[in-house]
């Protein structure tokens, strides 16, 4: 399976000592990890129905994703511990629900993930600019502020310089560059583009977009003409299909068409996976309902 910046649980300190899980994207390397599927299979399937699942079902659906038992469970085990799921011991048995934060977390995703791609919004040729830069000498948090402008959608066309063509992002910039001590010096301004320069040379230098269309274009190859068969063929499908579309929201900045190239790979993926999700949907939630009754 292709590498994939997806969305992890990780913990962090709350005042008063208590947890909460929230989400750490970074890009894994490789084969899925078993964690980063349960996550997946926790959305898919779990989030859906407010029921307990036993553990045997879980690693049993991961089990048909190509993951041993002993990864299986080390991955309840780490998700437990990050404040995602809570455990219950029935007799000699174990059964996992979400925590009220892992329901809420896992549903923001979801409508973030399924929403995708769906429409596009109007742009008025508008662009929101944020000014704000960080001494050489604070690596980290010059670091942490490209991280998570970077997953707001913004660009850097140059040092200290952020551009997004969606000015709702205003609100999420502002928190970000508050909670990293730099609104003090930070700066914004929403304008249309000048006659200084091209617009087509300022998102070419903001933005990879030629990663961002690979990627594109493997998860088409990948899905397009995809038949599947066997006993949990389509269950095994839908999941590979939700896990894979799943990092794009926060790969893809969602730029108008405007700005980017003629024929642009990511409208067929997007057609591409809202039509399978669709298709594959009742066979696939079939399956995990007999999945549930059988290894259950």
């Amino acid at each position: 399976m292709a590498d994939s910046a997806t969305p992890v649980p990780v913990v962090h300190q709350q005042k008063g000592g208590t947890r909460r899980p929230t989400l750490s994207r970074r890009r894994e390397v490789g084969h899925a990890s078993a964690r980063s599927l349960l996550m997946t299979i926790l959305g898919e399937y779990v989030l859906p129905r407010d029921q307990a699942i036993w553990t045997s079902t879980l690693v049993e659906a991961l089990r048909v994703l190509d993951i041993e038992e002993k990864s299986a469970r080390q991955a309840l085990a780490r998700s437990s511990a990050e404040g995602w799921v809570v455990s219950e011991r029935v007799g000699r048995r174990v059964r996992w629900s979400l925590t009220p934060p892992g329901r809420r977390l896992l549903t923001e995703g979801a409508e973030r993930i399924y929403a995708f791609g769906n429409e596009e919004k109007a742009w008025d040729g508008r662009w929101l600019m944020l000014i704000v830069s960080v001494p050489e000498a604070k690596r980290d948090l010059r670091h942490r502020l490209r991280t998570r402008l970077t997953w707001a959608g913004f660009g850097s066309p140059v040092a200290g310089v952020w551009v997004s063509p969606d000015l709702s992002r205003q609100r999420e910039a502002q928190q970000i560059v508050q909670e990293l001590g730099l609104d003090a010096q930070a700066m914004s301004f929403t304008a249309a583009y000048g006659d200084v320069g091209d617009q087509e040379t300022m998102v070419a230098r903001s933005w990879d977009l030629s990663d961002l269309k690979d990627r594109y274009e493997d998860f088409i190859d990948r899905f397009t003409g995809a038949r599947p068969s066997g006993e949990r063929g389509v269950l095994r499908a839908q999941t590979e299909l939700v896990h894979e579309w799943r990092s794009f929201p926060f790969l893809d900045p969602r730029l108008p068409l405007k700005l980017l190239p003629d024929g642009w790979s990511g409208v067929r993926a997007a057609d591409l996976f809202h039509r399978k999700h669709v298709e594959w949907r009742p066979e696939a939630q079939a399956q995990w309902d007999e999945l549930a009754a059988t290894s259950g």
